[in-house]
């Protein structure tokens, strides 16, 4: 036939049908492997080179790892690249595009058809294709999109070929030899071919040749050319598929797919079943399942299993098909072997028959196979339909079979709405598969309901007590729960389950990868308790000896050593690491905690910022990148280190610690409206934020504010009553500002309720108790305080003062009273001016001990630490106490205090990030 134009009459039709029966896909998310390809695969952003997605298989794991599933389909990826640059993760246009492109394939379809079928039974072969149910995996799944560009690709490459023709304008192919089609842009090509001939005639030709009285006609050579020329090509594509995946199939477990590890003749009864298994879910599509590894379909053990009487029917009705249109010229021989070539050859890559695939049966490959089934429909019911007898029945039959399908399509699209929907829908058809049990389980655990989670994990176990994976999650679970115990025992009965190591075999080959894992959450359990360090590092180290390329067993043996105090060790583990994976941004941000640690930190900053090129939206590295520049006394640096904490709090605006650290950077700039600002921020997100609250009243006392310091004080300690450094600062305001003698009093002695130790606060205690006058209690109170801090200078000053004052206190007494106001004498012949000399002393004895009280007072000193995350900054002095003091001491102290300062906050810093906070 020529070659047939599509309508627009057409066109719209199938469009509009394939609207109608998937509109609700568009309300679906990210289900199932959909996680995998597009949530958890970096190659769709941005900032990942192009380059990586011809370098790394469809789940952006590199081609050339072990744990690569071998996939190579980096067209597909980068459409959703595409979609991720126009709407990110919004799975709205990751739908429509899928839906858009299963058109495109419908109307495709319809022009292929033409080529073998009547335009009236060529669109019904393109609408049943449009609705058949099979579909919604390729289709509402997103991952199916290669199924559906390798469709666009096929069809185009086929009508490509057609357009080649003979003197008489017909096609020279009639069937074709279809391959798995390339699911990427390298392929786009498909080798078809088919020889003009029936058999009859090719056996004719033959015989003539050898009697020798004929020759090859010039049609068929040309033919043959091309025929050859299609093999070699398709070969080469081989070749560089072979190539791209480096000679290694992929690794697959024994639930993957149980009939590829079984015992002959198991393994050849069971593959053989599933072919008709297969047929039938194109013929009766009512039971779809997600997911069909595992314990979904027995295996064939016997010949006597009733199950092989259907794969001999299979084989017997696939026969008589193939002889009919072998034998027998004509059209519609012709159309039958078209559609019987278009189930069966692009069948077979997935059909175990040469080589083992990753599952039992997939809905999404019958993608292409059905269209051969819908032209077999179409042509069947064309023949039925030219019997006048049948013509009215055979049109009710394809209006219910259009209908039904349709609306089990629909229906069958909800089922895609969310990963529970999914797999319990799945469970409706199986229940012995443990992999439903275990996604069901995964989905509840994801939305934190571990109860009901582990349940459906303790019956995926019940259902394949030997499935690792189900142990591994109970034990996670259990975990979760806070059940360590339970965990531990659940860890330890899926480590019995793993293939023993055998010298000379490569273990990798006999496990899943990630079955590995339970190595890594046993050790990341028996962790918590410090006695059991070297046990973890063992099962560290375990697991490294099965796989040396087990990447997240060095990162995770790291954290042990770092823990271990062992940075030297945990750099080896890191940097072994990083010679697998040098793309991996968390790697490099461990190795700059590794040399914090080993207090290197312009080695740090080098690798935070090597993180931050491989990954701009690192957090961590962000945040404690910023802080390592800001502790490094560089103000270069700050303009770099503020950068990087907006663009922190850009990427977490409910993050407290940003806005804080901004505030004290803001601080060390002495931007003290700016970083009053970043504070109050952060107490908005966090009211309850010990270092912010702190910090703010600090900064408050540092610019002469200290009353406004006051409730925020009292919000710190409504919150934490213990907090010392508060309560000395409180106490000091009251004591300064205020003049509230009993208030800084009971701040003072509430200290000393919680550190009877603390020089500080029993030193302002000391300096109460003289205001108060009491001089006898002061002296008691410095000479104790002394004993705790003999080395103290200021102390021993203070207590000489007490002491001196007590020699003379008569004298100071009775000349001092015209001083404060109560006359100038009693008629005794004091000398006036003796008694304001000693006023005068008095007042700078008090003076000298509030100023070197505020000078040690560590809240005037120091930023209170939140876990890490705080700041330290010092306080000045109150101008009204500095006056008389000697000024050389003063800087002497103040220096000393410096220092101290900067070492605490060092110390707190590398705290913080040590325990990744």
């Amino acid at each position: 036939k020529k070659m047939a134009d599509v309508s627009l009459k057409e066109a719209t039709l199938i469009v509009g049908v394939v609207a109608a029966c998937y509109w609700n896909s568009l309300f679906c998310g990210f289900v199932f492997d959909d996680v995998s390809a597009i949530l958890d695969n970096k190659d769709l952003h941005p900032s990942t080179p192009l380059k990586n997605l011809f370098q790394n298989d469809f789940w952006g794991t590199p081609m050339s790892e072990e744990r690569s599933h071998k996939s190579y389909r980096p067209l597909t990826v980068l459409t959703f690249r595409l979609n991720y640059l126009f709407s990110e993760l919004n799975a709205v246009s990751y739908h429509f595009l899928n839906l858009v492109f299963h058109g495109v394939v419908c109307i495709v379809f319809l022009k292929v058809c033409k080529l073998f079928l009547d335009n009236r039974s060529s669109v019904i072969a393109s609408l049943l294709f449009a609705v058949h149910p099979i579909h919604t995996e390729a289709v509402t799944g997103v991952v199916g999109r290669a199924e559906l560009l390798s469709s666009i690709f096929f069809l185009a490459a086929f009508l490509s070929y057609t357009k080649s023709k003979g003197p008489d304008n017909t096609i020279e192919c009639e069937c074709c030899y279809l391959s798995e089609g390339f699911r990427t842009a390298l392929s786009a090509y498909n080798p078809f071919f088919l020889l003009q001939y029936t058999l009859p005639v090719l056996l004719d030709t033959a015989v003539q040749i050898l009697r020798g009285k004929g020759s090859i006609p010039f049609s068929m050579l040309q033919t043959l050319l091309k025929l050859i020329v299609l093999m070699f090509s398709t070969l080469l594509l081989v070749v560089v598929r072979v190539q791209v995946i480096q000679s290694q199939l992929p690794v697959f477990t024994r639930f993957d797919n149980p009939a590829a590890v079984s015992p002959s003749p198991a393994r050849q009864l069971t593959f053989n079943y599933l072919l008709p298994v297969n047929a039938w879910l194109l013929l009766n599509p009512s039971e779809l399942c997600c997911d069909w590894t595992m314990g979904t379909i027995p295996l064939v053990e016997s010949l006597l299993d009733v199950r092989n009487v259907a794969t001999l029917t299979f084989f017997c009705f696939l026969g008589s098909l193939i002889v009919f249109s072998l034998r027998y010229p004509g059209d519609s021989s012709k159309t039958v072997l078209m559609a019987l070539c278009l189930i069966v050859l692009p069948f077979i890559p997935a059909s175990n028959l040469f080589f083992p695939v990753g599952f039992v049966v997939a809905e999404r490959v019958l993608y292409v196979p059905s269209m051969g089934f819908c032209i077999l429909v179409a042509h069947g019911w064309k023949k039925l339909s030219n019997k006048s007898v049948l013509r009215k029945l055979s049109w009710v039959c394809l209006t219910v079979v259009l209908f039904t399908h349709a609306l089990k399509t629909l229906h069958r699209n909800w089922d895609w709405e969310s990963e529970y929907t999914l797999f319990m829908s799945a469970l409706k058809v199986n229940k012995n598969n443990a992999k439903l049990w275990n996604n069901v389980g995964h989905a509840l655990e994801n939305e934190k309901n571990f109860e009901r989670a582990l349940q459906f994990f303790i019956q995926a176990t019940q259902v394949q007590p030997d499935d690792i994976g189900a142990h591994m999650n109970v034990g996670r679970t259990y975990k979760n729960l806070n059940k360590t115990k339970e965990a531990e025992e659940s860890y330890m009965i899926a480590k019995s389950l793993m293939p023993q190591i055998i010298p000379g075999k490569k273990y990798a080959a006999r496990v899943a990868p990630n079955h590995l894992n339970v190595y890594i959450n046993l050790a990341n359990l028996i962790r918590a308790n410090e006695s059991r360090l070297e046990e973890a590092d063992q099962l560290y180290r375990q697991a490294i000896s099965m796989r040396p390329d087990f990447k997240q067993a060095y990162i995770s043996r790291g954290e042990l050593l770092l823990k271990m105090n062992k940075p030297l060790k945990a750099k080896e583990a890191y940097l072994r690491a990083l010679e697998l994976d040098r793309t991996n941004a968390d790697l490099w941000y461990n190795l700059a905690i590794v040399y914090i640690e080993l207090k290197d930190p312009s080695e740090a900053l080098k690798n935070f910022n090597r993180a931050l090129e491989l990954n701009p939206a690192h957090k961590l590295a962000l945040f404690n990148s910023a802080l390592l520049m800001q502790e490094s006394g560089d103000a270069r640096l700050r303009p770099e280190a503020k950068q990087r904490l907006l663009h922190y709090v850009k990427e977490e605006p409910q993050d407290a610690n940003g806005y804080f650290n901004l505030g004290m950077l803001a601080m060390d700039d002495k931007k003290d409206t700016e970083a009053e600002a970043w504070m109050k921020k952060a107490i908005k997100l966090q009211p309850n934020f010990r270092s912010a609250l702190f910090n703010l009243a600090l900064l408050y006392s540092q610019t002469a504010k200290e009353l406004m310091a006051l409730p925020v004080l009292e919000d710190l300690l409504r919150y934490y009553p213990d907090h010392t450094k508060g309560l000395i600062l409180k106490g000091d305001i009251l004591m300064n500002q205020k003049k509230d003698i009993v208030g800084a009093k009971r701040c003072f002695e509430r200290i000393l309720e919680l550190d009877p130790n603390n020089v500080q606060g029993k030193h302002n205690l000391c300096v109460v108790y003289f205001e108060e006058r009491d001089l006898i209690k002061a002296e008691r109170c410095l000479v104790e305080t002394l004993a705790l801090a003999p080395q103290e200078e200021y102390i021993q000053r203070h207590l000489s003062i007490v002491r001196s004052k007590i020699a003379s206190s008569s004298a100071t007494e009775q000349s001092a009273l015209p001083a404060g106001g109560t006359g100038t004498g009693t008629g005794t012949g004091t000398d006036t001016r003796t008694g304001t000399a000693a006023a005068e002393a008095k007042k700078n004895s008090f003076q000298n001990m509030n100023k070197v009280k505020n000078e040690q007072n560590p809240t005037q000193a120091t930023a209170e630490d939140n876990k890490g995350h705080s700041k330290t900054k010092k306080q000045t002095e109150k101008a009204n106490m500095d006056k008389e003091a000697p000024k050389k001491s003063s800087e002497e102290i103040k220096d000393i205090e410096k220092k101290r300062v900067a070492a605490l906050k060092r110390l707190e810093e590398i705290e913080r990030i040590l325990n990744g906070e």
